[in-house]
This record gives C-alpha cells, sequence and structure tokens, in this order.
C-alpha cells in the first residue's frame, strides 16, 4: 500500500502522527566566569532534572561553552541551542533583530556582577587616556556588554555621536586569553574588559594592573550584565522543561545567597578550575555581587543603544526584552 501513497502525502501523515514538540530536552550555552555560578550550582545539585520531576518529566540537559556575544547567537538562532548565555547586550541585539520572527527574549538573570576594565598600562587612569598604542580584549567586538557598556561611558565622556570612538582600540578575544596577557605584560594586548574571576586575577597577578572603568559607574549602579535568553517558540512547545530551568535557576539564587562556601565549592568543581578558593570566595562575598533572576538596572543601556541607533526598536520597558515568568515579579 505504501508504494500507492505519494511520498508527500506519508510526509504529511508521519508530519501528524508525531508530537508537534519533544519536552524533556534543553541545551544551554554557557561562556567564561563566575557570572555563569547560578548554572554551575544547577549543574552541580542536578536542579534542573530534580523540578523536571516536580512536573512529571524527565530533562536532559546538554551544556556546551562558546566565547562572544555573536557566537552564542549565531548558535540560537541556527537551532544548535534552546538556552543562550551572553551579556545584555547581545540580547538586545538579538530581540531587536528577532521581533516579529523567533522573538528571542530574556529568560532571566544571572546576577549582578560589577564588570571592571583593567589595564596595566600604567598611563591609562581613564578612557580619555587610550592612545592607538592600546589594545583592549573583550568577548565580542561591539557586540559583546562589555563593548557595549564601553560605548556608553564613551557617550557619557564626549558624547552620543561619539559612542564608537574607542572600538577601534578593541579587539575579540575569550576571557582566559586575555587575563593571561594582561597578567603577563609585554603583548599587544594591555587591557581587559572582562568579568569575575579573570578582572580579579588580573588585579592580584600583575602590579601594575589597575582598575579604569566599572561598569556599576557607566549603569548607575548594581546591574545584571550577564542573562539567560531563549526563542519564543522553546517556550511555548516546552512549557514544563522551561518552567524547570526558571525554577531552578531561583533555587540556585537562593543557595548562593545563603551558601557562598558551597558556592565556591560547586563553581570549582563544575569548571575544574584551579583558581585560588580565597580569592573566589571573596568575589562571590563581595556585597556588590548580588544573586537574583529578576534583571535590574539594564534598562538604561537599551535606551542608550536604541538613542545611537544600535538596536532599532525602541523598548518601553525591561518587560518588552524579557520573557513573562512567574520567578520574575520585578525587575529594572
Amino acid at each position: 500500500m505504501s508504494r500507492l501513497i505519494p511520498a508527500a502525502v506519508l510526509t504529511l501523515i508521519c508530519a501528524i502522527a508525531a508530537p508537534a514538540h519533544a519536552e524533556g530536552r534543553i541545551r544551554i550555552a554557557e561562556q567564561f566566569g563566575i557570572v555563569y555560578l547560578l548554572l554551575n550550582i544547577a549543574q552541580d545539585q542536578q536542579l534542573i532534572e530534580k523540578h523536571g520531576k516536580k512536573n512529571g518529566i524527565d530533562i536532559n540537559v546538554e551544556r556546551t561553552q562558546l566565547s562572544g556575544g555573536s557566537a552564542v547567537n549565531d548558535a540560537l538562532l541556527s537551532g544548535a541551542i534552546d538556552i543562550a548565555g551572553a551579556g545584555v547586550g547581545p540580547l538586545l541585539t538579538i530581540w531587536d533583530r528577532t521581533n516579529g520572527k523567533q522573538n528571542v527574549k530574556g529568560v532571566a538573570s544571572l546576577g549582578s556582577f560589577p564588570y571592571y576594565l583593567v589595564s596595566n598600562n600604567p598611563k591609562v587612569k581613564t578612557i580619555a587616556d587610550l592612545t592607538e598604542k592600546d589594545r583592549i580584549a573583550l568577548p565580542a567586538v561591539t557586540v559583546s556588554v562589555q563593548s557595549r557598556i564601553l560605548q556608553y561611558a564613551t557617550a557619557k565622556q564626549w558624547g552620543d555621536k561619539e559612542f564608537a570612538r574607542l572600538d577601534k582600540f578593541t579587539q575579540t578575544l575569550p576571557h582566559p586569553d586575555a587575563a593571561a596577557a594582561v597578567i603577563a605584560g609585554g603583548t599587544e594586548i594591555n587591557g581587559h574588559f572582562g568579568s569575575p574571576p579573570f578582572q580579579e586575577q588580573e588585579l592580584a597577578g600583575n602590579p601594575n594592573a589597575h582598575i579604569v572603568l566599572n561598569s556599576y559607574d557607566v549603569l548607575g549602579g548594581p546591574s545584571s550584565a550577564t542573562v539567560l535568553y531563549a526563542t519564543e517558540k522553546f517556550r511555548k512547545e516546552n512549557p514544563k522543561t522551561y518552567r524547570a530551568f526558571t525554577a531552578a535557576l531561583a533555587e540556585a539564587a537562593q543557595y548562593a545567597t545563603a551558601n557562598p562556601e558551597g558556592a565556591t565549592d560547586a563553581y570549582i568543581r563544575i569548571s575544574k578550575s584551579k583558581i585560588d578558593r580565597a580569592l573566589l570566595l571573596k568575589i562571590i562575598k563581595n556585597p556588590q555581587v548580588q544573586f537574583s533572576v529578576a534583571p535590574q538596572n539594564t534598562y538604561g543601556l537599551a535606551q542608550f543603544l536604541y538613542r545611537v541607533g544600535a538596536i532599532k526598536k525602541q523598548p518601553a520597558s525591561w518587560r518588552d526584552y524579557f520573557f513573562d515568568d512567574p520567578v520574575i515579579t520585578q525587575g529594572g
């Protein structure tokens, strides 16, 4: 009988018979550093799997590590991953790009951490001191949150029309490689706009290393620099998996806040990092570090990016580029 049925009809029959989506699988991409601690805790304690079982499903969690918002965004749009981990800058870029199509939005914040622009050039005290001889490493030129914060700081220094003035001094480089260059010295990379723990390792590892710029000063206080985001399709087609994921993040945030010692050990176990434990614990206990899944102080950067034309759609508030979710009752 099957020989008498056209191939297209067979394909249609199979499509109708098969489920529209399969719950119980989630593919997560993260980058480097302690800013992904909540994902590390969730992995260490198998929290996604735990909350999946509460929702009546077994969840297979797949993880991959990438470097830079551009690579993460490409992976999400190609369908290679379901959850993207990157800065607010890449989120705003892809939210704007996919509006009315894949409709990518934020899932949750990974907490608030100060990001430092560190230089080992004694002559560079502020961004106004940067010259052609300086090279600043960051995860992705013009796209990463570090790049966008630098542009924001530049606009505050010289005006919005000059927001890209320092882009020519920046270079794409993964955090571990950039930190190694700043600590060693003697290379063309003499600056790094990074994230914890790499910025702290640089300050401890090179006597000339010093902070040139603090993201909190640019953004006006504690802010969620690193976030997680997904397509509307994944969220709609996998409600139980999505709900288990956000519940796991919320539990991980509570754990990190209440148990910094345990959070430190979880990071070391999962990342297999050889970082000094005392230094790591100091970072996690830093009063400026806050663990919350609710976005904090992101809207100012969004307004800036719209003002200079980096994104075309103007968000009315942070809720425009984050999904509504029970674990996020407030934000900014």
